[in-house]
């Protein structure tokens, strides 16, 4: 029967693959035929033949390796410290309840300001650059992080910390016993979030400030009205973060399994 329970559940992740496949492949046919028969802009949307013999020119000559990057460099680092600040800051507030009475309209207030207005102060303060660009990541990665964190903290079923507490724990001892074990999941699940909102961090720092990355070649394209370019970094992004997105899903099973 565990036998026959695999074989089922393997043949199911073949089916999705091949649908999802089969969906990729029926968009760039279409996306292809369109601009060729004239339905869709060349000039504005390109098509896929030109835009991979672009990315594909591109690698030849070396000029592409610089950009990607720098680019996925400032996405890492947003993500490892936005996950890791955003983490610690929930622990801090859940571990004063004074501190979350006072703090919580704060982050609500600062998550719902738009992060792109912050770039211009954030270029000020720390320079256009690299740090800039991060901090800038950090203003989105952190606060979901901790909003998304804290409100698992806080989600703990009361009776199990009742338990561990008539048993006379401390409030270290709930945390690492209670609270952290029943959050895992939340917590690791937040770094499937963080991939995206990493992302669109650099991606949008990469616009104000930068001077090189895969941000700075869109702006570039926009500005020579060279589509094809913008096209192929849209594409290239869209594959690196999924490759990024699949590393953390493993790492999510890996993390899980030992639970």
């Amino acid at each position: 029967m565990h036998g026959e329970f695999k074989k089922k559940k393997q043949r199911r992740r073949n089916q999705v693959l091949a649908v999802r496949s089969g969906v990729l492949l029926l968009f760039f046919v279409l996306w292809e035929a369109g601009a060729r028969l004239g339905y869709i802009d060349e000039l504005l949307f390109s098509y896929p033949t030109k835009v991979f013999r672009q990315i594909w020119g591109d690698m030849v000559s070396g000029s592409l390796w610089p950009h990607l990057g720098i680019t996925v460099g400032e996405t890492a680092v947003g993500f490892v410290l936005g996950t890791l600040l955003g983490t610690l800051l929930a622990v801090i507030i859940w571990w004063s309840p004074f501190l979350s009475a006072v703090l919580d309209p704060y982050m609500v207030v600062f998550n719902s300001m738009p992060k792109v207005a912050l770039g211009p102060i954030f270029i000020v303060m720390f320079g256009a650059g690299f740090t800039a660009i991060v901090v800038t990541t950090l203003s989105i990665t952190v606060i979901i992080t901790t909003l998304v964190v804290y409100n698992s903290f806080c989600s703990v079923d009361p009776n199990l910390i009742k338990v561990v507490r008539s048993f006379g724990a401390t409030r270290v001892q709930v945390f690492f016993k209670v609270i952290l074990p029943a959050s895992f999941p939340t917590v690791v699940s937040t770094l499937k979030v963080n991939v995206g909102m990493s992302w669109v961090g650099v991606i949008v720092g990469e616009f104000l400030v930068a001077k090189s990355g895969l941000g700075y070649l869109i702006i570039y394209g926009f500005q020579v009205f060279n589509f094809t370019l913008v096209m192929s970094s849209l594409l290239i992004i869209a594959a690196v973060a999924t490759a990024m997105y699949q590393l953390v899903l493993y790492m999510e099973k890996i993390l899980l399994s030992r639970q």
